[in-house]
């Protein structure tokens, strides 16, 4: 639907259209009366309904139908009933979103904890079986050194049977037997000594051999435990890295249902807030023009745009005031020559300098005006397109009611504005302009924390303490001080009209 089809000389549809009586000979089916009376008497008690009610009566194929039987102010009342309820079902959404945004994060860090503790278990299992194959080495020539004594013990024991038979056989022979086999006596002495010895070394040989193999038969014996520890460790390691890649693998499910989890609540939101976008649209065609607007115009779009934003309508008024009394001087300047930044002056054709800054925004301005041609069919000359005029300092080519410079707009205003009401947005639009004045007052106020600073920066990018600043802030202070008198009390002082009108 077009945002802009509604015009100052069709504002309301007929009474007819809208259903009401008075019009002799009015022939109407039981039932579209069903339907009309039924529409009239619900819409402005819309707060009495259901969340079930208000999702089938803010269906946009629904709202189009009852466009057609409502009268505008009716009409208006239902749309922003529906803009509330789209807004408060993104808002619970919103919710649901960042729960299970935390439930993701819990998830993916107890899924990292136990990677990791899956990994340093695998490392800790590799390590163990390193040493156990170690272990199990260090058994191995144990056991050849305990069977390499073992086969020692034996040989000692042989040689100590054959010395201990040799003193026995020696121990056994006659005197007579002695003295015919040796020559003399003391050599048989001699060598009965000698063989005592040996057997007395072999004896002490074969006892340090035995206490040798003891040892080595203890070794062995702690190794086998040691190694059969570790064995055991393994397989706990084992279980617990089994444990975990379980765990794992449960969590990795609950993610992967967590995930589809989010993505449809993101795929929600985004669905809610396009309705509310369209909804915030036909809104707008509700409550202006692109032309010049009345005060009474003026005051009801600022009042709308605010609530979406969240600043005074006073100073928003009183900014547009300043910028162009309320869209009624919205430059006196034609830009053309886009490569220098020199045009004319709108009402005597006199050559001016600066009226653009060719560096700077003339190529923003030459494609806003190409893209609003494309999207609405508005049929603009860009050189014919009034733009405001440079004052004794700095470049002109402010546009519109709220006087954008067109790199201000292209760069950090126009998506934001489009992303509020769903269409291409116009500098040179009261309700666009306006909306997208309100979003610059509200960036000022959150990042300087006043309205005073945030007016400064609307006129100079930032607050500074310089005459033009300082004068700019008290003009816009002043005039939304009798905005917010009217506001407040339905009147304006004489100073206050003379001052806006």
């Amino acid at each position: 639907m077009n945002i802009y089809k509604f015009h100052k000389a069709n504002r309301g549809p007929s009474r007819a259209k809208r259903g009401m009586g008075g019009c002799g000979g009015l022939v109407v089916g039981y039932r579209f009366l069903f339907v009309i009376l039924i529409l009239l008497l619900v819409v402005p008690n819309f707060a009495k309904f259901t969340e079930e009610d208000l999702e089938e009566l803010c269906q946009l194929e629904k709202l189009e139908e009852q466009e057609e039987n409502l009268s505008k102010e009716d009409y208006r009342k239902l749309l922003e009933a529906c803009q509330k309820y789209y807004d408060e079902i993104s808002a619970q959404i919103e919710e649901d979103i960042t729960k299970t945004e935390q439930e993701k994060k819990t998830l993916q860090n107890q899924i990292y904890i136990l990677k990791n503790k899956i990994t340093n278990l695998s490392y800790q299992i590799y390590q163990s079986n390193i040493m156990i194959k170690d272990l199990g080495l260090q058994i191995g020539d144990t056991e050849a050194s305990i069977e390499k004594t073992s086969l020692k013990i034996e040989d000692s024991k042989e040689k100590l049977v054959n010395v201990l038979r040799l003193i026995y056989e020696e121990d056994q022979r006659s005197i007579i037997e002695i003295l015919l086999s040796e020559p003399k006596l003391s050599d048989f002495f001699d060598n009965l000594m000698d063989l005592e010895m040996i057997s007395s070394k072999n004896q002490e040989l074969l006892k340090e051999i035995k206490a040798l193999k003891s040892y080595l038969e203890e070794q062995k014996g702690s190794l086998d435990e040691e190694k059969g520890d570790l064995e055991r460790v393994v397989k706990i390691q084992a279980l617990q890295k089994q444990e975990s890649e379980s765990t794992k693998k449960e969590k990795d499910y609950f993610l992967g249902l967590t995930e589809a989890e989010y993505q449809k609540y993101l795929k929600e939101k985004e669905e809610v807030e396009k309705r509310a976008a369209e909804i915030r649209a036909r809104i707008f065609e509700l409550i202006g023009v692109r032309e010049v607007v009345t005060y009474e115009e003026a005051l009801e779009v600022a009042k709308y745009v605010v609530s979406q934003v969240g600043i005074r309508p006073a100073l928003l008024l009183g900014v547009l005031s300043q910028e162009s009394r309320i869209g009624k001087n919205v430059g006196q300047c034609y830009l053309k020559n886009p490569s220098t930044g020199e045009g004319v002056v709108a009402y005597n054709a006199k050559p001016i300098a600066r009226v653009m800054n060719p560096n700077r925004d003339t190529s923003h301005f030459l494609e806003i005006i190409k893209e609003l041609n494309t999207a609405k069919g508005l049929g603009l000359d860009p050189f014919q397109t009034l733009v405001s005029c440079p004052m004794s300092f700095g470049w002109g080519g402010a546009m519109g009611p709220a006087q954008f410079i067109p790199s201000t707009w292209s760069l950090y205003y126009k998506d934001k504005v489009e992303g509020l009401i769903g269409t291409t947005a116009d500098p040179w639009d009261f309700r666009d302009a306006s909306l997208a004045a309100s979003l610059y007052l509200k960036d000022g106020i959150n990042k300087y924390g006043s309205e005073g600073k945030a007016i400064q920066s609307y006129f100079c990018g930032s607050p500074k303490n310089t005459y033009w600043c300082r004068w700019y802030e008290k003009n816009v202070l002043e005039l939304a001080q009798c905005h917010q008198g009217f506001i407040n009390y339905g009147t304006m002082s004489s100073g206050c009209e003379h001052l806006i009108f």
